[in-house]
């Protein structure tokens, strides 16, 4: 067996049980990954200098593949509604079956941070079967100095091995993917799939449990700093605009995903960032597409023009997930620290779809633990065969697949951070306005950027402010620079019953999701539920 790269040779793989291996590559730098990806034709390159690669059948997380082992240590602790369970002998015997199938293969090995603060980081081992799933993971977790990679021994281990297939009777799963936590032993093993954003999910999931104990909220959520160290975190589900309006050349970029938040303030999980590419634009977002014409950025599943290589960010034929995954220096304003202090400001990102939620609205603190429980966005008609209305989305925490505990425990937490922090919360629609989706418009990029620079910089708390009647928000009559009509979602729509009607639908969505939250938060946040009375007109 050949071994190749920096590595601490107290810890080479065999001490986790592999066995009768090829080759193993640890730590190699993005010029090496990307010639080893080349040979095997894992991936192409792109007229800028990325590395294109497709991941087959799953261009998306498997979320109902992920399973959680069901033991001592988790069986009070796990938010079992929302995390499938396996027991501790299916775990053992994945285990040797993912050991038993790795023998013969090349691996490669990256150790790396999860956290950017020393105090609450977890040094990482990802091994992985293929050579551009390590510069993936090289990309978005933090990579140590080199004294640190040979002194450093792992505390969690991933092995990633797409080409295993897992047995449902054997390994009590689903499917032949697999995406399985061990949180006793430390251990994500991930077969059957080749979408690496698998793989960051699982640190996230990871810290997303250990956090907590600490006294540190973790957070899906971008994050960003003014000149006036006023650090804002942005929550969102995917496609609301977490990363592309965290990327303000105005403000310096911390990370644009995964965050926590410890009582020294804001730090990021990540040393990357892993955006949608889907009609990405040079005008619209520049800071993100100059990243696509780099050397060591990784792109999944984008169209490239089979003669000149250049990428065709509109062709969704292979997905609308595409995804362009880059370090987080590529970003000119970028943190070289990934830390700064508490929030002033906490953005709640929502794509409204059904057009009926103002652009920006000021929260208190139990409507701020409301809605970041409802975890709310909405699904365009279009995007699945037979969906011809808006479908609302409620993710909690603005991320169910990733929170293993209750989300309460999330909830209460960041309540008692907003309030000793005393923390201005918005909730920001980059949905529509105008009508639902297929009438109206999506909100113009310029006037949220407007909304949130007025949210940012403070002013916007001096507005005048009305009392949304549906969804008891308040909306600021009227910001500079931006038309006041747009700021009453009524006002944009051509017909006031029609807009009244789909209104008192979404309010009856967000009720009857919050049903199963009410038994685990006090009367004042079940009070922040948009407007009964309306609903029963």
């Amino acid at each position: 067996m050949a071994e190749t790269g920096l590595f601490n040779p107290e810890f080479p793989v065999e001490t986790f049980g592999f066995k009768n291996l090829n080759n193993v590559f640890y730590n190699l730098t993005a010029p090496a990954l990307y010639e080893e990806s080349l040979r095997r034709n894992e991936g192409v390159l792109a007229a800028g200098g990325a590395l294109v690669a497709e991941t087959g059948a799953h261009t998306g997380r498997s979320a109902k593949d992920k399973f959680v082992v069901r033991d001592e240590t988790t069986e009070n602790n796990i938010w079992w509604d929302n995390n499938g369970a396996i027991t501790p002998a299916n775990f053992n015997a994945l285990l040797s079956d993912f050991l038993a199938h790795a023998q013969g293969k090349d691996l490669f090995v990256q150790d790396l941070y999860g956290g950017a603060d020393p105090a609450h980081r977890v040094k990482t081992r990802v091994v992985t079967e293929y050579a551009w799933h390590s510069l993936f993971i090289r990309n978005l977790l933090i990579r140590p100095p080199m004294e640190e990679v040979l002194a450093n021994i792992a505390e969690l281990t991933i092995v990633d091995l797409p080409s295993f297939r897992a047995d449902p009777k054997r390994h009590g799963c689903r499917s032949e993917t697999i995406i399985a936590v061990n949180f006793a032993k430390k251990i994500v093993l991930i077969g059957g799939t080749s979408y690496a954003g698998e793989m960051k999910k699982s640190v996230f999931t990871y810290l997303n449990y250990v956090l907590p104990t600490e006294g540190v909220m973790p957070m899906h959520c971008s994050a960003n700093v003014g000149d006036g160290h006023d650090t804002a975190i942005f929550f969102g589900l995917s496609g609301t605009g977490k990363t592309t309006l965290s990327a303000d050349s105005t403000r310096t970029l911390i990370g644009d995903d995964e965050h926590g938040w410890s009582k020294e303030g804001v730090f990021n999980f990540e040393g990357g960032c892993y955006a949608k590419a889907i009609k990405l634009s040079r005008e619209a977002e520049p800071e993100i597409f100059a990243t696509t014409e780099r050397f060591g950025t990784v792109m999944e599943n984008v169209v490239l023009d089979p003669e000149t290589r250049v990428p065709d960010f509109d062709d969704g034929s292979k997905t609308e997930n595409t995804r362009v995954a880059y370090p987080l220096n590529y970003i000119p304003n970028a943190s070289a620290t990934g830390r700064a202090g508490h929030p002033k400001n906490i953005v709640l990102l929502t794509c409204d779809a059904f057009g009926v939620l103002p652009p920006i609205a000021k929260l208190d603190a139990s409507q701020a633990m409301y809605h970041f429980l409802s975890g709310y966005t909405a699904k365009v008609a279009g995007t699945e065969k037979g969906v011809t209305e808006p479908a609302a989305t409620f993710s909690t925490c603005f991320g169910a697949p990733f929170m293993p505990r209750h989300p309460s425990e999330y909830g209460n937490l960041l309540r008692e951070l907003i309030a000793r922090h005393h923390v201005d919360c918005w909730l920001v629609n980059t949905g529509w306005t105008g009508g639902k989706y297929g009438t109206g418009r999506r909100m113009p990029i310029r006037v949220t950027r407007r909304l949130l620079a007025a949210a940012l910089d403070g002013s916007l708390n001096k507005a005048d402010f009305r009392t949304d009647p549906y969804f008891g928000l308040a909306v600021p009559t009227s910001v500079p620079g931006v038309e006041p009509h747009i700021l009453s979602p009524v006002k944009t729509w051509a017909s006031k019953a029609e807009f009244a009607e789909t209104a008192k639908k979404l309010v009856k969505l967000f009720r009857d999701n919050f049903v199963t939250f009410e038994p685990h938060v006090d009367a004042q946040v079940r009070d922040a539920a948009p407007a009964m009375q309306v609903a029963a007109e």
